[in-house]
């Protein structure tokens, strides 16, 4: 079946599966942080995952690539990005696996029900309105700040539509990362796996993964960093390894 395409529209090949994604040069395109989420999170057999904020859908077609989940659903606010979610499920014939669904993560639980989940993952907006200027692209804006939902929404959100022992998983920024462990405590997310990204070697990290447990007892493994690239231009081996090149 062929797949339209709106004027500034592309399709990106995504290493995985021969799978592609739809994605606007004009828009928000998903990033390395969302890609190492789908390499972080873990879909087991049997189980239903959803993605908060799913923009374009990267992260359901990527974990329904790497992952042994049954089915998979993205939640996205904005109908721009949702229709190309929806376009990019069509073109990888995957719509018996992939649910895009229009709505806002703050009504999660009145659209899906409590309970209703196995695995939630989010790729958040990092920013909130006082950190930075705010794009005057609505599209990156939304995606970037908390203009429409915030840390708080996305977790306790997540927290309600996880079954109990269900697993939240979580892209973000090291500089909130107390804020984040407080939030995931509060709403019996309890940090299980952390595992920060570094650019360089020799540099501060500038992303963290995290897994929540829902219900879990106090402990968590810190994992062995991540370093993206070994110079300027050259990945390490471990993340063309995520990007499956």
């Amino acid at each position: 079946m062929k797949t339209e395409l709106y004027p500034g529209e592309r399709i990106d090949e995504l290493q995985r599966n021969g799978y592609r994604i739809i994605q606007n040069s004009d828009g928000f395109c998903f990033g390395m942080d969302a890609v190492l989420l789908s390499g972080f999170a873990r879909v087991k057999e049997r189980e239903c995952a959803i993605d908060l904020g799913t923009g374009t859908g990267i992260i359901p077609i990527l974990l329904e690539a790497k992952t042994e989940g049954t089915h998979f659903t993205g939640l996205e606010i904005q109908e721009r990005s949702a229709d190309m979610a929806r376009r990019s499920v069509q073109l990888n014939d995957l719509s018996d696996k992939i649910s895009i669904i229009q709505g806002d993560i703050r009504e999660a639980v009145s659209i899906f029900g409590r309970a209703s989940f196995d695995v939630v993952t989010s790729n958040p907006p990092y920013m909130t309105g006082s950190h930075g200027l705010v794009n005057p692209d609505m599209p990156k804006a939304v995606a970037r700040h908390e203009i429409l939902c915030t840390l708080e929404d996305v977790v306790s959100q997540a927290a309600q539509l996880l079954r109990e022992n269900g697993r939240f998983y979580l892209v973000h920024r090291p500089f909130r990362l107390a804020e984040i462990m407080n939030v995931m405590i509060k709403h019996r997310l309890e940090p299980k796996r952390m595992k920060l990204v570094y650019p360089y070697i020799d540099r501060e990290p500038n992303m963290v993964l995290l897994e929540g447990l829902k219900g879990g007892r106090s402990r968590i493994t810190v994992e062995k960093p991540l370093i993206v690239y070994k110079e300027p231009g050259v990945y390490t081996d471990e993340i063309y390894d995520i990007y499956g090149y």
